[in-house]
């Protein structure tokens, strides 16, 4: 037997597998390390140093230093950076560092650990958000953080601030706030004469800033003295901000508001208001005042995208708020009368031609206090078609037809009474409003108001064909058709009893059928007038567009059709047509048979100027001389009487590069007027006569009524921007002074655009606008009623900073001035101070308003008066 190897059994090796030289030392610097000299650089290999001289800098990952004088310690991962004193033994070159988006000045000297990311800096200042912070010592930690020795807070950015807030111990966390210990408050170096023991001052983006809203005060005539939106802003997250805010007032009342916008980008955005007032007058008043009252606004505006849509916009609440409340910004609201509402869907199916949208209706008058609200309002359309798209002959390829379904539920509050009924055809055609009653919108009343609703479906399908005739002329043929779906209709009877018509209503499903036809024709003619020895005037140019028409409409009144009956109004056995659908949401069919002419002619008058430019060469200019001269009328062959209608005409035209407009319109009635006196009482009746004036002696005609307004905008600007003009002005400024654009920069700016009237432009040194209304009426047997009134409105800068603005008027006819208002603003560089005063009126109040403005809107070079974002 062989012998046993005593190798037999091999230890383990020994070695390592992983090589050790095959490892690199991890070092504290991470990322490349730049830096320059101008003057020289200098490097101390004993003592392990940099020495940067003259315009020296200094990068290393996101920070960047610059000085005259840089010292670079490798051996403690250190930065030295300082000025440099010149010969005149002044200081220069002062360090500037840069780490992220963070910005330090130094006025004195500054120790950067570029390993720990600490600092302790002398003598700084540095911008957190829309403040600016110095101290004479800083502290500087790894997270941003800065703990200051003897610094001031401020949000003017001037060397020499107008205001600051000093403090001996300031610490301030990067994005969240800024907190101090005592503190106190100085304008222009004077301090208040009380401090507080603390402060805490946002630091986040605009976007996520909340904070205490400071109020405004001032003075109403009825409430007294008042404290205004006193409250605290909620800046939840990204998307959802609130403003909650309070009134109180020494005369006995009080307020609560809240406020709240959201936006997701590339989704939607909006906002909901709500507004509480609660005011009890002493009982010592003569005539005590008492109520409650509310108000909703809601804005809801999707973003572009899909096929389908939902908006809001509501404006809703109690009657009598517009009355009591007062709106310091713009008293046009409160003399406003009536509001509306609408929540909308709408969606659009991809590939069909059919569309369809849902929505939900309100409207309110707060004089006659009726409320309207259309829940639901569904409608169903089917785009045109050409069904013979591919056939020559032209007035069959251009046929065309749609299809569109509406479906309404109307409550309302005006209330019609089953007896005593109206004739309301009768009464439209003679211009009196239908006698209703006007019940309280409120729960109370709910189960009337829905037994009242109104509620029915209109279905309409229009076709349309447009060709070519002789040449010179276009042709439009067309013919609707609509039908009408109720539930329920009206049976009238004569009541001998009362004297009266009174009515029952038939529930049951019943349809209401009617159409008409049209034809109309127009052309353009064109005419020129040169002036060849004219220096200033090239040629006068005349634009008139006459067209015609046809029209047919069947009599729908004729028994067979069941849309109208035939009832006796009084004992003496005088019957009046009675629509069996009056009143309902979409009415009836048309009552009498129409066969009528209609005639229009327009006209557009321009000419062409010669205007010498500084190059000395002829160029030309159009202006307008009658920017349109609208007459029609119509003459109906079916009518027994007054088959002529009234002549219509309007006019406008405007002078001085569109700063002044004028606006006229009117109407001639062609038929002869009788006027009686009755020689026992004095009274004066009228009536029209189925003759024509000039045949009675009285001239071409009566006119019946005429209005003029007369519009006017002066400042030394011009005429005024366009939205993208304004938009595009003001972006091109805000970069020009080195602003960087962003989306809370873009928001600030579309505000401007969207509510000019809340923003005030102190480049422009004065402007004023004007307007002159007259209107005059003339019925047979009444006498003529004119009303004449003119307001006016604008601003003056008495100075770079002081900004006057008014807005007021006068009415004639009762030689009294309308409401008015004065307002005084003030622009304080980093603050603005605003005061409006209301002098007479049931509207009196003043309200005082200082603010301090952020630096975006100091970019901008306007202010905002008041808005939901200042806090």
């Amino acid at each position: 037997m062989p012998p046993l190897d005593s190798i037999s059994i091999i230890s383990r090796d020994t070695i390592p597998r992983n090589d050790t030289t095959q490892t690199v030392p991890k070092s504290d610097i991470q990322t490349t390390i730049n830096y320059y000299g101008e003057d020289s650089i200098i490097t101390d290999f004993v003592a392990n140093k940099v020495f940067l001289h003259k315009e020296a800098w200094f990068e290393y990952g996101n920070i960047r230093l610059d000085a005259d004088l840089i010292i670079i310690d490798w051996e403690k991962s250190e930065l030295f950076a300082s000025g440099v004193t010149d010969s005149l033994g002044n200081l220069t070159g002062n360090p500037v560092f840069k780490e992220g988006a963070s910005t330090y000045e130094i006025r004195k000297e500054m120790r950067y650990n570029f390993k720990t990311q600490k600092a302790i800096i002398k003598d700084v200042v540095t911008e957190q958000q829309d403040g600016l912070l110095r101290g004479q010592i800083i502290k500087k930690d790894q997270d941003g953080s800065i703990y200051m020795d003897h610094g001031y807070y401020t949000t003017c950015n001037l060397a020499e601030p107008h205001w600051h807030i000093s403090a001996n111990k300031i610490k301030s966390i990067r994005g969240k706030q800024v907190v101090t210990g005592p503190f106190n408050m100085y304008f222009n170096d004077i301090p208040l004469p009380v401090g507080l023991p603390f402060g805490i001052i946002p630091d986040t983006p605009d976007e996520k800033a909340s904070g205490i809203v400071f109020p405004s005060y001032g003075q109403e005539q009825i409430r007294g003295f008042f404290l205004r939106n006193f409250g605290y802003y909620f800046a939840f997250n990204d998307y959802v901000h609130t403003r909650v805010t309070g009134d109180i007032f020494t005369n006995g009342g009080y307020g609560a508001k809240a406020a709240t916008i959201y936006k997701k980008r590339y989704r939607y955005n909006g906002g909901f208001n709500i507004d509480y007032q609660r005011f009890k007058s002493p009982e010592t008043e003569l005539n005590p005042v008492d109520y409650n009252t509310i108000w909703v606004n809601w804005q809801h505006s999707p973003e572009s995208r899909g096929n389908s849509r939902f908006s809001a916009s509501v404006n809703a609440g109690t009657t009598n708020y517009n009355n009591v409340v007062v709106n310091p910004n713009s008293f046009v609201q409160n003399v406003n009368s009536e509001f509306s509402s609408n929540v909308s869907y709408s969606k659009t199916f991809t590939g069909t031609p059919f569309s369809m949208s849902a929505n939900l209706r309100h409207s309110q008058n707060v004089q006659t206090d009726e409320v309207n609200l259309i829940l639901p309002d569904i409608a169903v359309n089917m785009n045109r078609q050409n069904p013979f798209q591919n056939v020559k002959f032209e007035p069959l390829k251009t046929l065309n037809i749609a299809w569109n379904f509406n479906l309404q539920n109307s409550i309302n509050n005006r209330i019609t009474p089953p007896f005593g009924v109206q004739n309301e055809v009768l009464q439209q055609g003679q211009g009196i409003s239908a006698d209703q009653n006007i019940i309280p919108f409120n729960l109370a009343n709910l189960p009337q108001l829905l037994r009242e609703a109104d509620n029915g479906a209109r279905n309409t399908i229009p076709l349309t064909s447009n060709f070519t005739l002789f040449k010179y002329f276009t042709g439009t043929a067309s013919m609707n058709y609509t039908e009408l779906w109720y539930t329920e209709k009206i049976n009238f009877f004569y009541n001998p009893v009362e004297q009266r018509v009174d009515r029952i209503l038939e529930n049951g499903f019943n349809r209401v059928s009617f159409y008409n036809t049209s034809f109309n024709m127009n052309t353009n003619v064109y005419g020129f007038y040169n002036f060849k020895k004219s220096k200033k005037i090239e040629a006068i140019r005349h634009h008139m567009q006459p067209s015609f028409g046809f029209n047919f409409n069947p009599d729908f009144s004729n028994p067979i059709f069941g849309y109208y009956q035939q009832v006796q109004v009084d004992e003496s056995g005088r019957t009046q047509f009675f629509s069996r659908h009056q009143g309902f949401i979409f009415q009836g069919a048309p009552l009498g048979e129409s066969r009528a002419l209609s005639l229009s002619i327009r006209n557009v008058v321009e000419a062409k100027l010669k205007k010498q430019d500084d190059d000395d060469e002829a160029t030309t200019k159009k202006i307008p001389l009658l920017q349109s001269l609208n007459i029609s009328t119509n003459y109906n062959f079916a009518a027994d009487s007054f088959q002529l209608s009234q002549i219509n005409f309007n006019t406008r035209t405007s002078f001085f590069d569109d700063k002044l407009s004028v606006n006229l319109s009117g109407n001639l009635d062609p038929y002869a007027a009788l006027v009686i006196t009755n020689p026992e009482t004095g009274a004066v009746s009228g009536r029209r006569l189925n003759r024509y004036a000039w045949q009675a002696g009285q001239g071409l005609g009566t006119v019946r009524s005429i209005q003029m307004n007369v519009n006017g905008s002066l400042n030394p600007r011009g005429a005024s921007q366009s939205a993208g003009e304004m938009r595009e002005d003001m972006t091109n400024d805000f970069l020009q002074q080195g602003g960087q654009l962003n989306e809370f920069v873009e928001e600030e700016i579309n505000r401007v655009i969207n509510d000019p009237t809340q923003y005030i432009d102190w480049n422009i040194p004065w402007n004023l606008g004007f307007g002159y209304n007259i209107a005059f009426n003339n019925q047979p047997g009444r006498p003529s009623n004119i009303t004449t009134a003119i307001n006016i409105n604008g601003d003056l800068s008495i100075s770079d900073k002081w900004k006057i603005n008014f807005s007021g008027g006068y009415d004639f006819i009762t030689a009294q001035l309308t409401q008015s208002m004065i307002g005084i603003a003030r622009d304080l560089h980093c603050w603005q101070m605003n005061v409006s005063w209301i002098p007479f009126g049931r509207f009196t109040s003043y309200n005082l308003d200082i603010r301090v403005k952020s630096s975006i809107l100091q970019d901008l070079k306007v202010s905002r008066r008041r808005s939901f974002f200042d806090r």
